[in-house]
């Protein structure tokens, strides 16, 4: 049986994961995730669309970050009627981010057309897809849940194990059958770590003969959690103490939550002084919601802690979601300590770059970077400590404080992603595929597993065919 991996996307680069493999007459689609970066960059390559829909037999989805599901609509536009098949936490988090993105396109649509009306220029720019196209790929979702195999083509069984890096994610695993004879054939999507809190710790999946494994620190270390929050705490009492506000890029699905929780902690066991904090994000305020009605994803830990003693685990008395533009335009006008939480994660987009240009020339002030940041993105010449950084079509001074916590990354690093990987029979692994990775990660990665003992390890390139 002829088994092929092909990756529109994710290859070679940490966004836009789109990975195929055709098993007989079967082809699967797993993940269809929107490239996330510079805005022309994104937006050129968002528009490169050679899958051909009616090939394509199924659909899975890992996890409802958006450079995994951000080109779902776009998918189902372009006429794909099959399933989408994901856990339910997954759905629900995709539902409120595929549809915030149809609405943030829309918004730019409008603003370009007064743009070029008001310059006599022509406008033929039209959004990848609309809410319609949303809320039909939501209507094809199949909901299934961990360890509960279920049949995708007939040839081809697909099962759930929960990959601990947001709610509701998964590692996908693949048995393909013909004539007796059978492959199993893995995904990662994005794998998570050890002992994070709410959520549960990776699955291990059975024994596979392939791999499709990310490689997004591939050549990084975390600190430890206790190491992270030791850091916030500091972070937080040091601007505190000097009247400035701490602003956090965050992402909206995960990271938002999971800081809430620290702080939480923090503020419970006296770590950090009494501060206001804003959560200023709608789409993170709506995430919040959906992550209280997963109890099922959370770890024993969650459950114990905030299920049994707190009606809502993710509020305080001095925490606030901001919905509305005015409240969050209010924020910039404080005068007082705060900490402010807002998307998106890589500062390209968003509330987030109207606080950054209010606070970042102001040396009372810090920007905390608490996940990955692309290259080429505002967020990464922040995190990079540049001199100055453009905000809106303006260049400003960065004067505040730059701090980073790379332990709060929801992705594993180069040993926690081997210390599961060697969990694995490697005599019947006959090879992994690395994706989702930046250069010299993926480089390094791939030097790392082949010293340990791994026999073939490949990086899958944009565009090329493999033969398992």
């Amino acid at each position: 049986m002829a088994i092929t991996l092909h990756s529109h996307g994710g290859a070679g680069e940490v966004t836009g994961s789109k990975h195929l493999f055709t098993a007989g007459n079967t082809t699967i689609m797993v993940d269809c995730g929107a490239f996330q970066g510079k805005r022309q960059d994104a937006e050129r390559k968002n528009r490169e669309w050679d899958i051909q829909v009616d090939k394509v037999d199924g659909v899975v989805l890992t996890h409802a970050h958006y450079d995994h599901c951000g080109l779902l609509p776009l998918l189902v536009k372009k006429g794909y009627t099959g399933n989408i098949y994901s856990t339910s936490a997954t759905r629900d988090l995709a539902n409120i981010i595929m549809m915030d993105s149809a609405k943030i396109q829309a918004r730019d649509g409008e603003y370009l057309r007064k743009q070029a009306k008001r310059k006599g220029e022509k406008f033929d720019w039209e959004p990848l897809y609309d809410e319609r196209d949303a809320i039909q790929a939501v209507s094809q979702f199949v909901a299934i849940s961990y360890r509960r195999p279920i049949p995708v083509a007939p040839e081809v069984t697909l099962n759930f194990y929960d990959a601990g890096h947001i709610l509701g994610s998964s590692l996908a695993v693949f048995d393909i059958r013909e004539n007796g004879r059978e492959v199993r054939l893995a995904f990662s999507g994005d794998l998570g770590r050890k002992n994070k809190p709410i959520l549960r710790d990776p699955d291990l999946i059975p024994d596979v003969d392939y791999l499709v494994l990310e490689s997004t620190y591939g050549d990084r270390l975390h600190e430890t959690t206790e190491g992270a929050m030791e850091t916030l705490a500091s972070v937080v009492t040091r601007t505190a103490a000097r009247k400035g506000k701490v602003v956090i890029p965050a992402f909206a699905v995960e990271r938002t939550q999971e800081l809430v929780y620290f702080l939480h902690l923090l503020k419970d066991r006296g770590k950090i002084p009494k501060i206001p904090i804003y959560v200023d994000s709608p789409m993170a305020t709506n995430a919040t919601a959906i992550f209280k009605i997963h109890p099922e994803c959370y770890d024993e830990e969650t459950n114990q802690a905030f299920i049994d003693h707190h009606k809502n685990p993710f509020g305080f008395n001095e925490l606030r979601y901001i919905q509305s533009v005015a409240e969050s335009k209010a924020l910039n006008n404080l005068e007082e300590p705060a900490i402010i939480i807002s998307s998106s994660g890589m500062c390209e987009a968003g509330r987030i770059q109207h606080h950054l240009i209010h606070t970042i020339s102001d040396p009372k002030n810090t920007v905390l970077i608490v996940g990955f940041m692309a290259a080429h993105t505002l967020g990464r010449y922040i995190r990079d400590r540049r001199p100055q950084v453009r905000i809106l079509g303006t260049t400003v001074p960065v004067r505040a404080d730059i701090e980073e916590i790379g332990s709060l990354s929801a992705h594993a690093d180069y040993q926690e992603m081997w210390d599961y990987v060697s969990r694995l029979d490697l005599k019947r692994l006959k090879k992994i595929y690395l994706v989702h990775g930046e250069a010299e990660a993926l480089t390094a990665f791939s030097s790392f597993l082949r010293n340990k003992g791994v026999r073939e390890v490949e990086i899958v390139k944009y565009g090329d065919t493999y033969s398992l």
